[in-house]
């Protein structure tokens, strides 16, 4: 932006009592290092000019919200698509009663989270001096007394409930509920006087007469506005000396060179006045772009009670940051195509403010969440495995005082995740699922399935199968170290491929007489408690690499426990020896042959539950063994 005649300006209005602001509004908790210009024409003397220069100007008065995040984004892939443009941050803490310390710093860590990089503003700096409202104070001072001197803005005498009268008055009236003017033309000699007498005043801009002012905004095209019909003359410094947010945000928006203003519609109505500011300091007004906003599911603006709102919020969910950075842009955006997966390059290259929709944006949780495992499955295992870390911690799957150096335990639990993020991520969409995911291969639900579900056709099948001949042949064949070495040593998980265990399965297949299809279900619930999940083999593995590691602590059921309870399982059927059970030496039994066994079995199955004693059961059973 560029000013004009400024120094003349200054030179040829008469000076007048000057305006001062209290020490107060300094915020001594946020000073900067570097301050930079301190006075208005200072700072007019360093406008940074040429390139576009776009901003973010949040108010820490709360968490960084979706729509604030996607105005963020909007301006960061306008100023990364061209060559040499910046983007601006600046934190707008005027309101000192609601800016906080914690928020401002939990707003630059979500911005941080989500990639926004700045290159100006808090912690980097820039040519601008400090980039917090607060820190300004002198800036504002200059420019509110060089409006005064030039006549654009007059000291305003009225109190509270003469303003509230006069709005009362109105009302009453129909008319605009505007301030009327009473100070406009007051008698200069009066003025001073109530000036001298340090009588209350605030500062109000002289909004002129019969004047229309417009913009061709990016999203919504031409807009005008006829001044005096829309605003009456609006304070600039209240009675206690602060600043307002309109002519903070004028100021600094030229002072800082910012090309083009894009910001959520809800602004729209702020930008008479900033232009009006603007035009009367001399500067040359940026372009404007005002974004829709954004709907919940019924329609009304997003707020917390629509859920998850805050980008700290979807963080903590599990959320992607390049996730939320592509469901963001699409929130008003699109590129004219069908396409919905971006990549943060693809998006810096594709985005354009002419193509922002003026219509509000529907936020889809399922269609966020779609798109997070889109990306998540698309990540690599390396990029991954730091976020899946520090949620394991946060669920307790891990210690939570891993540290970086590298030692037999740090090794340990660095495979356990590696492990688990392998066998989890093509089913995740949230990293909180990989989390999940993990904890449901560490627990054995095997009789909770067993008690719980046995009505259930898929388990019924499975038990009439000849569960408890095949849970037999599991158990010697376990107990005859025939299963994969790690199986035992659980140290050994890390570096063996799992794919051991199904040729130790269809090897138990072969001696039981079982074809694949009936093997592999009830291994299934034999060895993991369930009759669905991620495939057994990597489940085992990631059993074993927790064992290891000493994580999953309180839930994490070891390959070794599992087998003990199968064993107090297969103690309960009726099963009176070894000859009953078939291992790789044993084929059959004198008396007893397989298809006998079999339809034993199926006749304890059919009756365990309502035969009322042993006694009965086991005359059943003799009646079908002598009927062979």
């Amino acid at each position: 932006m560029k000013t004009i005649s400024m120094m003349t300006l200054l030179k040829i209005v008469a000076p007048t009592t000057g305006v001062r602001l209290p020490m107060r509004f300094l915020a001594p908790r946020q000073l900067s290092t570097k301050m930079g210009p301190t006075s208005f024409d200072a700072a007019k003397r360093l406008v940074c000019t040429g390139g576009v220069r776009m901003r973010f100007a949040p108010s820490p008065t709360g968490s960084l919200h979706v729509g604030g995040a996607r105005t963020a984004l909007y301006n960061w892939l306008a100023a990364r698509q061209s060559l040499g443009g910046k983007f601006v941050l600046r934190i707008e803490d005027t309101d000192q009663a609601r800016s906080t310390q914690e928020s401002e710093e939990s707003m630059l860590a979500d911005l941080e989270w989500l990639g926004l990089n700045w290159d100006e503003g808090p912690r980097v700096g820039g040519p601008c001096g400090s980039y917090r409202q607060s820190e300004r104070t002198k800036i504002y001072q200059d420019a509110a007394d060089f409006l005064v001197r030039a006549g654009f803005a007059y000291p305003c005498f009225c109190t509270e409930d003469e303003l509230n009268a006069k709005r009362i008055v109105a009302k009453m009236a129909g008319s605009q509920v505007a301030y009327d003017g009473t100070w406009r033309d007051a008698n200069p000699e009066e003025i001073q006087s109530l000036l001298n007498a340090q009588a209350p005043h605030t500062y109000r801009f002289r909004v002129p007469k019969a004047k229309v002012v417009s913009i061709d905004d990016k999203v919504r095209g031409r807009i005008d506005w006829d001044v005096q019909a829309t605003i009456g003359d609006f304070i600039l410094l209240r009675s206690n000396g602060v600043p307002v947010y309109n002519f903070c945000v004028a100021v600094d928006d030229a002072l800082m060179g910012v090309t083009t203003v894009v910001r959520a519609e809800e602004h729209l109505t702020n930008t008479v006045r900033q232009l009006l500011v603007l035009e009367a300091l001399g500067f040359q007004e940026p372009f404007y772009a005002h974004a829709s906003l954004i709907l919940g599911s019924d329609r009304a603006k997003l707020s917390k009670r629509h859920g998850a709102t805050s980008c700290g919020q979807f963080r903590a969910r599990g959320y992607l940051p390049d996730a939320m950075i592509n469901y963001l842009a699409l929130l008003g955006w699109n590129d004219g195509t069908d396409k919905e997966v971006y990549s943060r390059r693809e998006l810096i290259e594709a985005f354009d403010l002419s193509r922002v929709t003026a219509s509000p944006a529907m936020f889809d949780n399922a269609k966020l969440r779609w798109l997070n495992g889109q990306h998540l499955r698309a990540m690599r295992l390396a990029d991954l495995l730091p976020l899946v870390s520090e949620h394991f911690q946060d669920s307790g799957l891990i210690p939570d005082n891993t540290t970086e150096v590298e030692s037999p335990t740090s090794t340990s639990i660095d495979a356990f995740i590696v492990a688990s993020t392998s066998i989890a991520q093509p089913k995740a969409e949230l990293v909180t699922d990989i989390t999940e995911l993990t904890k449901e291969v560490l627990v054995y639900p095997f009789l909770e399935t067993l008690t719980e579900c046995a009505n259930e056709t898929s388990i019924s099948n499975i038990l009439n199968d000849d569960f408890t001949s095949f849970v037999h042949a599991l158990i010697i064949s376990y107990d005859a170290q025939e299963a994969p070495l790690f199986c035992y040593k659980a140290s050994l998980a890390a570096n063996t491929d799992a794919a051991g265990v199904t040729n130790w399965l269809e090897r138990i297949g072969d001696t039981s007489g079982r074809s694949k299809k009936r093997l592999l279900m009830p291994a299934r619930l034999a060895l993991t408690g369930r009759t669905t999940g991620m495939d057994v083999p990597s489940q085992l593995k990631v059993i074993q690499c927790a064992k290891d590691a000493g994580c999953g602590e309180g839930i994490c059921i070891s390959l070794e426990k599992r087998i003990d309870m199968l064993r107090a399982y297969v103690s309960r059927a009726p099963s009176s020896s070894g000859k009953l059970i078939i291992s790789n030496s044993v084929r059959s039994t004198k008396g007893l042959d397989l298809d006998a066994f079999a339809k034993l079995r199926q006749v304890y199955e059919s009756n365990r539950r309502t035969a009322p004693d042993d006694a009965t059961m086991f005359k059943l059973l003799k009646d079908a063994f002598d009927t062979q």
